[in-house]
């Protein structure tokens, strides 16, 4: 069960959300949302990890924005605080995209990141 905040750890843009319905309505087992976590990798030290998931996983954030159900990792939640979930296509690829505001660097392929975690107390002003 989430937590009674007074902020979402991430919201999720018109594009984000479009995106996310297709690819689950396109599953035959029928996905109940997205789960989104942080994990150690790549040149830059952090990467997110994604996966649609067919029932919540107990102590997960639960964030329901413009019809999907976003699941967020316990560990990953300090790091994506005021994160805007996205989408983008370009002629190359295409894909989710984070815009994190505790994102401090990334690396130049675009995989992974350094993130600091959030400064919760800025979030309860």
């Amino acid at each position: 069960m989430m937590a009674a905040n007074s902020f979402k750890v991430l919201s999720v843009n018109d594009a984000a959300a479009e995106y996310i319905r297709d690819i689950m309505s396109q599953r035959d087992d029928n996905p109940v949302g997205l789960r989104i976590g942080i994990k150690k990798g790549g040149c830059a030290g952090m990467e997110y990890t994604m996966s649609l998931v067919d029932e919540p996983v107990a102590g997960d954030d639960v964030v329901e924005e413009k019809g999907v159900t976003i699941f967020v990792e316990p560990s990953a939640v300090l790091y994506l605080l005021g994160t805007e979930l996205g989408y983008e296509a370009t002629k190359f690829k295409s894909g989710l995209t984070f815009k994190n505001p505790n994102e401090v660097s990334a690396c130049g392929c675009g995989e992974s990141v350094e993130l600091s975690p959030s400064d919760l107390p800025q979030f309860n002003r």
